[in-house]
C-alpha cells in the first residue's frame, strides 16, 4: 500500500494493511506478550511496509513516572498523588508531577510517548477524550488511569472505586431507614463515577419497589457551593425529599447548609450523606454518613499494575475495582412519619 510522501502513518493504516483490529496493533506496538507470535509478525511487517516500526516497550530501569492531576491537590486527589509517591519511592521510581487546574488547560498526551524521560505514566481523573488515551497506548507508552472519567476499551489498565456498589449500599441504607422520595445530587452527567453511582442508587430503590422520579436528580460539579444549590433546589419542590445522596462529602456540606437555611434539623427532618469519607465529612455538625473509597489503595494499586507493565509482565485483570465500605455516622435516621 503506498502511502502520499510525508504523511504519518497511524495504527488505523497499519492495522487496514495487517488485516488485525487497532487494539491488536496497539498490543504490538506496546509489547505485550498476549499477541501470538505469527500475529506480531504480520503488524511488524505491515508497518515496516508503510515505513513505521512500531516502538519497543521501555526497561522498567528507564525513565520517570509521569503523574498527571489536572486537579487542586486537596483532600481526595491530594491523598491519591500522596500515596503514589510513597509507592513510586518504595520501587525507586522518579516522579514527574503535572498538577493544579492550569495543568489541565496544557495538551501534554500527545508528545509524552516521545519524551526520552518519561518511562510511564499515571493518569489520575483525566480529562482528556477516549481516543488521545487510545492513541497514547498506541505509541507504546505504559500508563495506567486511576478513577477514570470516561470508559475505557479494554487494553488500558485502570483502577478505581466500585461505585455502583457504594451508592448501592448507602440508598440501601436510607431505605432500610424508610426513606422512598430520595433526591440524589449527582456529579456531571458524563462521568463514569456519576453513571455507575446513578445505577446503584436505582438498584437499591427498586429492591424496595420504587423507581428513581427524574425530578430527584440534579448533575452538578461536585463542590459545596454547587452542592448547596442543588439540595436547595430539590428541598423547594412541592413533595421534597426526606434524603438527599450527595456525590461527595463537599457537595454535602452544601446540603446541609441548605437544610440549615430552611430550618431543616438533620437527620430529624432530613438524611443527607456525602461519598468518600474525608476529613471534612467527619468534621461537620452532624458528621455525615458517607461511603469510604480506598483511595489510598487506588494509589498504591496504579503503581503497582503500572511496574507490572513496565517489566513486560502479562496483566490479566486490567480493569481493577476495589471495594467500598459504608460509614453510618449522625447525619442519617429515621424517615420523618
Amino acid at each position: 500500500m503506498a502511502r502520499p510522501v510525508g504523511s504519518q502513518v497511524t495504527v488505523r493504516m497499519i492495522a487496514a494493511e495487517a488485516g488485525v483490529s487497532i487494539a491488536t496493533v496497539s498490543r504490538v506496538m506496546s509489547g505485550q506478550a498476549r499477541v501470538a507470535p505469527g500475529t506480531q509478525e504480520r503488524v511488524r511487517s505491515a508497518a515496516e511496509r508503510l515505513g513505521a516500526t512500531p516502538p519497543a516497550r521501555r526497561g522498567s530501569a528507564e525513565g520517570a513516572v509521569f503523574v498527571r492531576c489536572p486537579y487542586v491537590l486537596t483532600d481526595y486527589f491530594g491523598v491519591i498523588v500522596s500515596s503514589i509517591a510513597e509507592a513510586l519511592d518504595v520501587h525507586g521510581r522518579r516522579l514527574v508531577l503535572s498538577a493544579g487546574d492550569a495543568a489541565r488547560e496544557r495538551s501534554v498526551l500527545p508528545g509524552l510517548a516521545a519524551d526520552p524521560a518519561v518511562g510511564g505514566a499515571l493518569l489520575i481523573l483525566p480529562p482528556e477524550p477516549g481516543p488521545e488515551l487510545e492513541a497514547l497506548r498506541g505509541q507504546g507508552l505504559p500508563f495506567v488511569v486511576v478513577d477514570p472519567r470516561t470508559p475505557l476499551p479494554g487494553d488500558i489498565a485502570s483502577v478505581s472505586a466500585a461505585h455502583l456498589a457504594g451508592a448501592r449500599d448507602v440508598t440501601a441504607h436510607l431505605a432500610g431507614l424508610g426513606h422512598r422520595r430520595i433526591g440524589v445530587i449527582g456529579g456531571p452527567a458524563e462521568w463514569l463515577a456519576c453513571q455507575a453511582r446513578l445505577a446503584g442508587h436505582r438498584s437499591a430503590l427498586a429492591d424496595v419497589g420504587v423507581l428513581h422520579a427524574p425530578e430527584l436528580l440534579r448533575s452538578i460539579e461536585p463542590t459545596a457551593d454547587w452542592g448547596y444549590v442543588a439540595a436547595r433546589e430539590l428541598l423547594e419542590l412541592p413533595e421534597r425529599p426526606t434524603a438527599l445522596v450527595a456525590f461527595n462529602d463537599k457537595a454535602a456540606v452544601g446540603a446541609l447548609r441548605a437544610a440549615y437555611e430552611r430550618g431543616l434539623r438533620v437527620p430529624e427532618d432530613l438524611s443527607i450523606t456525602g461519598f468518600d469519607d474525608t476529613d471534612l465529612g467527619r468534621s461537620t455538625v452532624p458528621r455525615l454518613t458517607t461511603v469510604r473509597q480506598p483511595v489510598q489503595e487506588m494509589g498504591r494499586m496504579a503503581v503497582s499494575l503500572l511496574m507490572r507493565l513496565l517489566d513486560g509482565q502479562a496483566v490479566d485483570t486490567l480493569h481493577v475495582e476495589l471495594a467500598t465500605q459504608l460509614v453510618v455516622r449522625d447525619s442519617t435516621g429515621p424517615a420523618p412519619g
